[in-house]
């Protein structure tokens, strides 16, 4: 994005938040018996504000709703916020949610769930949206449990400049582990690296199933994880951990916890990057150089894979009245509220049309190949969703940047996360926080 571009389009989101903040406050013609509820989100300055904007939209064409935008900062504090607001009795109206953490609520009830308000909408209907997404959000199998409103997939971002300047090849459809390791190398140089990356269950499970092996033991009824106990698997973990213990082409302990890989790749001192679409909103303030996206990298003799990253827009179980938060969900859900959100940069939309439309695939915002995260699609793959996966995910985690960065032994290390670990399959009910 030029900066022309950029400064027109934040010129536009503060415009939108002025409205939105106005209307909130009471300005305009607002009714004066306006009802209001309570939306609680997580995202960067970045992202909020394309929230922001979307709220200022349905406020606007909804004119007796006030809508209080409550967004924080992570991940883990929209569960802590949410664990909390539902033990004290009072849940928000509406929270967005990722499908790899709502199990622990919707096993206990705290979620109002969706599909009988979809069947009754005149708004929008299931085959509005991505199949994959609306699985992910089946707690029981069957019934949806919320709404998706985004469908992304673990990719590479790679700086194009470096990519140019070291004569590599740049990452296309198809490229192998091979491919990518050979491009770290090159790119890992004078103070740079080739590659950032968490290390994650998340991060670590499209390698997994790359190179046709499991997490665990049964992704539908999981006991134990299987990092060492399945050879394909134990391979791809392998691989995994070498980018850091042999290779060295992802910062290390020290480097890492000094400069995030992100904001390595946004100073232009990082080859390859690997998150999600949550990025572009960040990414797209980069105006030192090109940077694109590419899919994974595919294992030898494996298939493509990715993992799932959805987030759904979710009701408290228990409110007097869901009609205006569903009214909300509608309208983020319908194309208005959808393209505001794709042309934010923020998601890959879930419904199919504005996924497919230039909200979307506009090639003049970057990045230009969007239409790798669609082409994902048929090989996107979900961790369990039972009750306490959030915090196997977790606490696997942490050992498992334990084996990354060297503190631990791998084989002592790997050890250890499979036994700690299994405990936590077996929690009863609602002890996944």
């Amino acid at each position: 994005m030029t900066n022309t571009r950029a400064r027109r389009w934040i010129g536009l989101v503060m415009a939108a938040l002025l409205a939105g903040y106005a209307a909130g406050c009471g300005g305009g013609d607002r009714a004066d018996d306006a009802s209001g509820i309570t939306v609680v989100l997580f995202g960067d300055a970045e992202e909020v504000a394309g929230y922001r904007t979307m709220v200022a939209a349905f406020e606007e064409a909804n004119r007796d709703v006030d809508v209080n935008l409550s967004p924080v900062a992570s991940q883990d504090e929209l569960m802590a916020r949410l664990t909390t607001s539902f033990a004290g009795g009072k849940p928000p109206d509406v929270f967005l949610l990722n499908y790899r953490r709502y199990g622990q609520f919707a096993a206990q009830g705290a979620i109002e769930p969706a599909q009988s308000y979809l069947e009754r909408s005149t708004v929008l209907k299931e085959s509005d949206f991505s199949p994959q997404a609306l699985d992910a959000f089946r707690f029981d199998g069957k019934a949806l449990t919320c709404l998706p409103q985004n469908l992304s997939s673990l990719v590479v971002y790679y700086n194009a400049d470096l990519f140019a300047a070291a004569g590599v090849p740049l990452p296309k459809a198809g490229w192998t582990w091979d491919d990518f390791l050979a491009a770290a190398r090159a790119l890992t140089r004078d103070g740079r690296y080739g590659v950032g990356v968490e290390p994650s269950v998340p991060r670590l499970a499209p390698f997994v199933w790359s190179n046709r092996g499991e997490l665990v033991d049964d992704p539908a009824r999981p006991t134990t994880l299987t990092l060492t106990r399945d050879p394909a698997t134990r391979r791809a973990v392998d691989w995994f951990l070498d980018l850091q213990l042999t290779h060295h082409v992802v910062p290390p302990d020290a480097e890492e916890q000094s400069e995030s890989s992100e904001a390595r790749f946004l100073r232009g001192t990082l080859g390859m990057y690997l998150n999600s679409r949550v990025a572009v909103p960040t990414l797209r303030t980069i105006d030192g150089f090109t940077w694109d996206v590419a899919p994974l990298p595919v294992a030898p003799g494996g298939v493509p894979a990715s993992i799932l990253h959805s987030d759904a827009y979710c009701m408290g179980a228990g409110l007097p009245d869901h009609g205006d938060a569903w009214r909300f969900i509608e309208f983020a859900m319908g194309p208005g509220g959808q393209r505001i959100l794709a042309e934010s940069g923020r998601t890959v939309p879930s419904r199919l049309d504005v996924a497919n439309s230039p909200a979307f695939l506009d090639p003049a915002a970057p990045p230009k190949s969007s239409r790798v995260y669609l082409d994902a699609a048929p090989h996107l793959r979900a961790t369990p969703r039972t009750a306490t996966w959030s915090r196997v995910e977790r606490e696997a985690g942490t050992l498992l940047a334990e084996v990354f960065y060297g503190r631990v032994g791998r084989e002592e290390g790997l050890r250890r996360l499979e036994e700690q670990s299994r405990p936590l399959f077996a929690l009863p009910t609602g002890a996944g926080g």
